[in-house]
Protein backbone atom coordinates (compact mmCIF):
# COMPACT_ATOMS: atom_id res chain seq x y z
CA UNK A 1 0.00 0.00 0.00
CA UNK A 2 1.03 3.55 -0.38
CA UNK A 3 0.64 6.53 1.90
CA UNK A 4 -0.35 10.48 2.12
CA UNK A 5 -0.42 12.82 4.24
CA UNK A 6 -4.01 14.47 4.70
CA UNK A 7 -3.57 17.99 4.29
CA UNK A 8 -1.25 19.10 6.65
CA UNK A 9 -2.70 16.95 9.44
CA UNK A 10 0.47 15.07 9.64
CA UNK A 11 -1.71 11.71 9.62
CA UNK A 12 -0.98 9.40 7.39
CA UNK A 13 -3.75 7.83 4.78
CA UNK A 14 -3.66 4.84 2.37
CA UNK A 15 -3.76 6.35 -0.94
CA UNK A 16 -6.65 3.64 -1.18
CA UNK A 17 -9.88 4.45 0.99
CA UNK A 18 -12.45 2.24 1.83
CA UNK A 19 -16.37 2.89 1.00
CA UNK A 20 -18.68 2.12 2.59
CA UNK A 21 -22.32 3.42 1.44
CA UNK A 22 -23.13 -0.39 0.03
CA UNK A 23 -22.90 -1.86 3.50
CA UNK A 24 -26.52 -2.19 4.59
CA UNK A 25 -28.16 -2.46 1.62
CA UNK A 26 -26.05 -3.48 -1.42
CA UNK A 27 -23.82 -5.51 1.66
CA UNK A 28 -24.95 -7.33 4.79
CA UNK A 29 -22.88 -6.84 8.09
CA UNK A 30 -20.77 -10.22 7.17
CA UNK A 31 -20.40 -9.14 3.75
CA UNK A 32 -18.74 -5.15 5.23
CA UNK A 33 -16.62 -7.40 8.03
CA UNK A 34 -14.87 -9.39 5.46
CA UNK A 35 -14.44 -6.06 3.32
CA UNK A 36 -13.02 -4.15 6.41
CA UNK A 37 -10.48 -7.28 7.44
CA UNK A 38 -9.17 -7.71 4.12
CA UNK A 39 -8.97 -4.44 3.61
CA UNK A 40 -7.08 -3.54 6.61
CA UNK A 41 -4.44 -6.46 6.43
CA UNK A 42 -3.61 -4.99 2.63
CA UNK A 43 -2.75 -1.78 4.54
CA UNK A 44 -5.62 0.21 4.09
CA UNK A 45 -6.06 2.40 7.22
CA UNK A 46 -8.78 5.12 5.80
CA UNK A 47 -12.06 4.51 5.82
CA UNK A 48 -15.06 6.88 4.35
CA UNK A 49 -18.53 6.92 5.65
CA UNK A 50 -21.46 9.69 6.35
CA UNK A 51 -25.12 9.55 8.06
CA UNK A 52 -27.05 9.37 5.03
CA UNK A 53 -25.51 5.87 4.42
CA UNK A 54 -26.66 3.14 2.59
CA UNK A 55 -27.21 4.43 -0.49
CA UNK A 56 -29.43 4.77 -2.32
CA UNK A 57 -30.65 6.62 1.35
CA UNK A 58 -34.27 5.60 2.39
CA UNK A 59 -36.04 5.69 6.45
CA UNK A 60 -34.96 2.06 6.44
CA UNK A 61 -31.30 2.29 6.06
CA UNK A 62 -30.09 5.70 7.43
CA UNK A 63 -27.35 5.25 9.22
CA UNK A 64 -27.03 1.45 8.82
CA UNK A 65 -23.55 1.96 7.26
CA UNK A 66 -22.25 4.18 10.42
CA UNK A 67 -23.68 1.23 12.50
CA UNK A 68 -21.71 -1.91 10.71
CA UNK A 69 -18.44 0.14 10.89
CA UNK A 70 -19.25 0.69 14.85
CA UNK A 71 -19.76 -2.83 15.47
CA UNK A 72 -16.77 -3.88 13.64
CA UNK A 73 -14.63 -1.37 15.58
CA UNK A 74 -15.67 -2.64 18.81
CA UNK A 75 -15.66 -6.57 17.55
CA UNK A 76 -12.26 -6.06 16.31
CA UNK A 77 -10.72 -3.65 19.00
CA UNK A 78 -9.39 -1.36 15.57
CA UNK A 79 -10.45 2.22 16.50
CA UNK A 80 -6.65 3.05 16.44
CA UNK A 81 -5.53 1.10 13.02
CA UNK A 82 -8.18 3.36 10.97
CA UNK A 83 -8.68 6.85 10.30
CA UNK A 84 -12.23 7.47 10.21
CA UNK A 85 -14.14 10.11 7.88
CA UNK A 86 -17.51 10.81 7.75
CA UNK A 87 -19.81 13.45 6.39
CA UNK A 88 -23.16 15.77 7.91
CA UNK A 89 -25.86 16.01 5.24
CA UNK A 90 -26.68 19.79 3.89
CA UNK A 91 -30.29 20.80 2.89
CA UNK A 92 -32.60 18.03 1.11
CA UNK A 93 -35.79 18.59 2.31
CA UNK A 94 -37.00 17.18 -1.21
CA UNK A 95 -35.06 14.21 -1.20
CA UNK A 96 -34.36 12.96 2.03
CA UNK A 97 -36.94 14.08 4.51
CA UNK A 98 -36.70 10.60 7.15
CA UNK A 99 -33.30 12.71 8.25
CA UNK A 100 -34.26 15.22 10.73
CA UNK A 101 -37.50 16.00 9.28
CA UNK A 102 -35.75 17.30 6.07
CA UNK A 103 -34.85 20.04 7.92
CA UNK A 104 -31.12 19.04 7.39
CA UNK A 105 -28.82 22.31 7.08
CA UNK A 106 -25.06 22.99 8.40
CA UNK A 107 -25.98 25.05 11.11
CA UNK A 108 -25.02 24.72 14.60
CA UNK A 109 -28.05 22.14 15.87
CA UNK A 110 -27.88 20.14 12.64
CA UNK A 111 -24.02 19.78 12.84
CA UNK A 112 -24.26 19.04 16.62
CA UNK A 113 -27.12 16.62 16.38
CA UNK A 114 -25.67 14.91 13.37
CA UNK A 115 -22.05 14.20 14.71
CA UNK A 116 -23.49 12.80 18.41
CA UNK A 117 -25.75 10.20 16.54
CA UNK A 118 -22.51 9.47 14.25
CA UNK A 119 -20.21 9.09 16.74
CA UNK A 120 -23.08 6.69 18.70
CA UNK A 121 -23.55 4.84 15.94
CA UNK A 122 -19.43 4.12 15.11
CA UNK A 123 -19.20 3.33 18.70
CA UNK A 124 -16.19 6.03 19.45
CA UNK A 125 -15.41 9.23 20.90
CA UNK A 126 -14.06 10.83 17.72
CA UNK A 127 -14.26 11.62 14.14
CA UNK A 128 -10.78 12.11 12.47
CA UNK A 129 -12.21 14.12 9.33
CA UNK A 130 -15.50 15.55 9.61
CA UNK A 131 -17.22 16.61 6.46
CA UNK A 132 -19.88 18.71 4.92
CA UNK A 133 -21.19 16.06 2.52
CA UNK A 134 -22.84 19.26 0.17
CA UNK A 135 -22.53 22.92 0.65
CA UNK A 136 -25.80 24.54 2.14
CA UNK A 137 -26.07 27.25 -0.28
CA UNK A 138 -27.99 26.96 -4.03
CA UNK A 139 -24.59 25.80 -6.44
CA UNK A 140 -23.46 23.44 -8.64
CA UNK A 141 -22.91 19.76 -7.71
CA UNK A 142 -24.12 16.41 -8.13
CA UNK A 143 -23.56 16.50 -11.88
CA UNK A 144 -24.15 20.53 -12.43
CA UNK A 145 -22.00 22.51 -14.43
CA UNK A 146 -24.17 25.50 -14.80
CA UNK A 147 -24.76 27.63 -12.20
CA UNK A 148 -27.99 30.19 -11.47
CA UNK A 149 -27.60 32.96 -8.92
CA UNK A 150 -30.34 33.39 -6.33
CA UNK A 151 -29.88 36.80 -4.31
CA UNK A 152 -32.51 35.87 -1.70
CA UNK A 153 -31.44 32.08 -0.51
CA UNK A 154 -31.61 30.81 2.58
CA UNK A 155 -27.86 29.69 3.50
CA UNK A 156 -26.33 28.69 6.58
CA UNK A 157 -22.86 31.37 6.37
CA UNK A 158 -19.91 29.43 5.69
CA UNK A 159 -18.40 31.12 8.88
CA UNK A 160 -21.18 29.91 10.96
CA UNK A 161 -20.54 26.58 10.04
CA UNK A 162 -16.76 26.58 10.77
CA UNK A 163 -17.96 28.23 14.21
CA UNK A 164 -19.71 25.23 14.86
CA UNK A 165 -17.27 23.07 13.70
CA UNK A 166 -14.68 24.73 15.73
CA UNK A 167 -16.23 23.90 18.94
CA UNK A 168 -16.79 20.42 18.13
CA UNK A 169 -12.67 20.43 17.61
CA UNK A 170 -12.07 22.12 20.51
CA UNK A 171 -14.34 19.34 22.56
CA UNK A 172 -11.89 16.63 20.61
CA UNK A 173 -15.42 15.44 18.73
CA UNK A 174 -13.57 15.67 15.57
CA UNK A 175 -10.22 15.75 14.87
CA UNK A 176 -10.24 17.62 11.33
CA UNK A 177 -12.74 18.71 8.59
CA UNK A 178 -13.10 18.41 5.61
CA UNK A 179 -15.63 19.53 2.18
CA UNK A 180 -17.49 17.33 -0.15
CA UNK A 181 -19.34 18.65 -3.52
CA UNK A 182 -17.38 21.55 -3.26
CA UNK A 183 -16.61 24.59 -5.73
CA UNK A 184 -13.41 26.59 -5.74
CA UNK A 185 -15.52 29.84 -4.48
CA UNK A 186 -16.70 27.66 -1.61
CA UNK A 187 -13.06 26.40 -1.05
CA UNK A 188 -11.80 29.83 -0.85
CA UNK A 189 -14.27 30.85 1.55
CA UNK A 190 -13.42 28.04 4.06
CA UNK A 191 -9.82 29.20 3.88
CA UNK A 192 -10.32 32.74 4.43
CA UNK A 193 -12.81 32.32 7.27
CA UNK A 194 -10.13 29.74 9.05
CA UNK A 195 -7.18 31.95 8.41
CA UNK A 196 -9.00 35.45 9.46
CA UNK A 197 -10.39 33.56 12.56
CA UNK A 198 -8.09 30.78 13.50
CA UNK A 199 -10.85 28.00 12.62
CA UNK A 200 -10.62 24.71 11.46
CA UNK A 201 -8.66 24.43 8.03
CA UNK A 202 -10.34 22.58 5.44
CA UNK A 203 -7.87 19.85 4.60
CA UNK A 204 -9.59 17.51 2.34
CA UNK A 205 -12.02 17.62 -0.74
CA UNK A 206 -14.18 14.76 -1.42
CA UNK A 207 -15.96 15.08 -4.90
CA UNK A 208 -16.26 13.56 -7.72
CA UNK A 209 -13.57 12.07 -10.45
CA UNK A 210 -13.19 10.04 -12.66
CA UNK A 211 -12.01 9.01 -16.29
CA UNK A 212 -15.60 10.38 -17.36
CA UNK A 213 -15.26 13.33 -14.89
CA UNK A 214 -12.28 15.09 -14.55
CA UNK A 215 -13.84 18.62 -13.60
CA UNK A 216 -12.14 18.71 -10.41
CA UNK A 217 -9.13 19.96 -12.71
CA UNK A 218 -10.66 23.13 -13.37
CA UNK A 219 -10.44 25.27 -10.27
CA UNK A 220 -10.12 23.18 -7.46
CA UNK A 221 -6.97 20.98 -8.61
CA UNK A 222 -4.77 24.19 -8.01
CA UNK A 223 -6.52 24.59 -4.58
CA UNK A 224 -5.77 21.25 -3.62
CA UNK A 225 -1.62 21.63 -4.45
CA UNK A 226 -1.26 24.65 -3.49
CA UNK A 227 -3.21 24.69 0.33
CA UNK A 228 -2.68 20.97 0.77
CA UNK A 229 -7.02 20.57 0.16
CA UNK A 230 -6.14 17.02 -1.32
CA UNK A 231 -8.76 15.28 -3.57
CA UNK A 232 -10.62 12.24 -1.88
CA UNK A 233 -11.98 11.12 -5.04
CA UNK A 234 -15.64 9.21 -5.32
CA UNK A 235 -16.91 7.53 -7.58
CA UNK A 236 -13.61 6.91 -9.40
CA UNK A 237 -15.24 3.84 -11.70
CA UNK A 238 -17.98 5.73 -12.58
CA UNK A 239 -20.59 3.49 -10.23
CA UNK A 240 -19.14 1.40 -11.48
CA UNK A 241 -19.80 1.76 -15.58
CA UNK A 242 -15.86 1.71 -16.07
CA UNK A 243 -15.17 -1.64 -15.89
CA UNK A 244 -17.09 -2.10 -18.88
CA UNK A 245 -19.90 -4.06 -17.46
CA UNK A 246 -22.73 -2.47 -18.69
CA UNK A 247 -21.60 -1.82 -22.00
CA UNK A 248 -23.88 -3.63 -24.97
CA UNK A 249 -26.66 -3.48 -23.01
CA UNK A 250 -25.23 -5.43 -20.09
CA UNK A 251 -27.45 -5.54 -16.90
CA UNK A 252 -25.50 -7.86 -14.36
CA UNK A 253 -27.32 -9.07 -11.96
CA UNK A 254 -27.56 -6.86 -8.30
CA UNK A 255 -24.99 -4.32 -10.02
CA UNK A 256 -25.90 -1.40 -8.67
CA UNK A 257 -27.25 0.87 -12.17
CA UNK A 258 -29.30 -2.84 -12.99
CA UNK A 259 -31.13 -2.33 -9.88
CA UNK A 260 -31.29 1.40 -9.76
CA UNK A 261 -31.22 2.79 -13.56
CA UNK A 262 -32.68 6.16 -12.36
CA UNK A 263 -28.53 6.81 -11.45
CA UNK A 264 -28.28 8.43 -14.93
CA UNK A 265 -25.22 10.27 -14.37
CA UNK A 266 -22.70 7.93 -16.04
CA UNK A 267 -25.13 6.09 -18.61
CA UNK A 268 -25.78 8.78 -21.12
CA UNK A 269 -25.24 8.33 -24.71
CA UNK A 270 -21.52 10.46 -24.63
CA UNK A 271 -20.51 8.33 -21.31
CA UNK A 272 -21.18 4.94 -23.25
CA UNK A 273 -19.08 6.30 -26.34
CA UNK A 274 -16.28 7.58 -23.85
CA UNK A 275 -16.21 3.83 -22.05
CA UNK A 276 -15.89 1.66 -24.70
CA UNK A 277 -13.17 4.00 -25.91
CA UNK A 278 -11.45 3.45 -22.57
CA UNK A 279 -12.29 -0.28 -22.39
CA UNK A 280 -11.06 -0.99 -25.97
CA UNK A 281 -7.49 0.86 -24.57
CA UNK A 282 -7.19 -1.03 -21.27
CA UNK A 283 -7.71 -4.36 -23.46
CA UNK A 284 -5.17 -3.38 -26.44
CA UNK A 285 -2.53 -2.76 -23.23
CA UNK A 286 -3.44 -6.41 -21.61
CA UNK A 287 -4.96 -4.10 -18.57
CA UNK A 288 -8.33 -4.59 -17.00
CA UNK A 289 -10.75 -1.71 -17.24
CA UNK A 290 -10.78 -1.09 -14.17
CA UNK A 291 -7.99 -0.80 -12.46
CA UNK A 292 -6.60 1.10 -15.23
CA UNK A 293 -9.52 3.64 -14.31
CA UNK A 294 -8.91 3.44 -10.97
CA UNK A 295 -4.71 3.68 -11.53
CA UNK A 296 -5.01 7.01 -13.76
CA UNK A 297 -7.10 8.33 -10.36
CA UNK A 298 -4.17 7.30 -8.00
CA UNK A 299 -1.54 8.68 -9.99
CA UNK A 300 -2.63 12.29 -10.18
CA UNK A 301 -0.72 14.43 -8.00
CA UNK A 302 -3.17 16.34 -6.09
CA UNK A 303 -5.19 13.29 -5.22
CA UNK A 304 -4.77 12.25 -1.37
CA UNK A 305 -7.17 8.83 -1.48
CA UNK A 306 -9.02 7.05 -3.96
CA UNK A 307 -12.21 6.19 -2.17
CA UNK A 308 -13.28 2.31 -3.66
CA UNK A 309 -16.03 0.62 -3.34
CA UNK A 310 -17.22 -3.15 -4.18
CA UNK A 311 -20.38 -5.41 -3.83
CA UNK A 312 -18.21 -8.51 -3.86
CA UNK A 313 -14.58 -9.86 -2.77
CA UNK A 314 -13.30 -10.23 -6.09
CA UNK A 315 -13.60 -6.60 -7.16
CA UNK A 316 -12.33 -5.23 -3.78
CA UNK A 317 -9.15 -6.89 -4.13
CA UNK A 318 -8.99 -6.08 -8.11
CA UNK A 319 -9.36 -2.42 -6.71
CA UNK A 320 -7.14 -2.49 -3.77
CA UNK A 321 -4.51 -4.70 -6.18
CA UNK A 322 -4.63 -1.47 -8.85
CA UNK A 323 -2.62 0.43 -6.51
CA UNK A 324 0.43 -1.24 -8.10
CA UNK A 325 -0.29 -0.54 -11.22
CA UNK A 326 1.56 2.34 -12.69
CA UNK A 327 0.38 3.15 -16.52
CA UNK A 328 2.78 3.80 -18.93
CA UNK A 329 3.29 6.60 -21.55
CA UNK A 330 1.26 4.92 -24.59
CA UNK A 331 -1.64 4.24 -21.89
CA UNK A 332 -1.44 8.08 -20.43
CA UNK A 333 -1.43 9.26 -24.24
CA UNK A 334 -4.38 7.02 -25.26
CA UNK A 335 -6.57 8.60 -22.00
CA UNK A 336 -5.59 12.08 -23.08
CA UNK A 337 -7.03 11.20 -26.53
CA UNK A 338 -9.98 9.98 -25.50
CA UNK A 339 -10.69 12.96 -23.34
CA UNK A 340 -9.92 15.48 -25.95
CA UNK A 341 -13.06 13.56 -27.89
CA UNK A 342 -15.43 13.37 -25.15
CA UNK A 343 -14.61 16.01 -22.31
CA UNK A 344 -16.20 15.05 -18.90
CA UNK A 345 -19.23 13.57 -20.34
CA UNK A 346 -20.23 12.92 -16.74
CA UNK A 347 -19.97 16.06 -14.71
Amino acid sequence: MHYRQLGNTGIEVSAICLGSMTWGEQNTLDEAFEQMDYAVAQGVNFFDTAELYAIPPCAQTYGKTEEIIGHWITSRQSREKITLASKVCGPGADWIPHIRNGGTRLDRKNIETALNASLQRTQTDYIDLYQLHWPDRNTNFFGHLGYTHADDEDATPIEVTLDVLGDLVKAGKIRHVGVSNETPWGVMQYLKFSEARQLPRVVSIQNPYSLLNRSFEIGLAEFAMREATGLLAYSPLGFGVLAGKYLHGQQPAGARITRWPHYERYSNPQAVEATQAYVDLAQAHALDPAQMALAYVHSREFTTATIIGATTMAQLKSNIASIDLVLDHDVLTGIEDIHTRFPNPSP
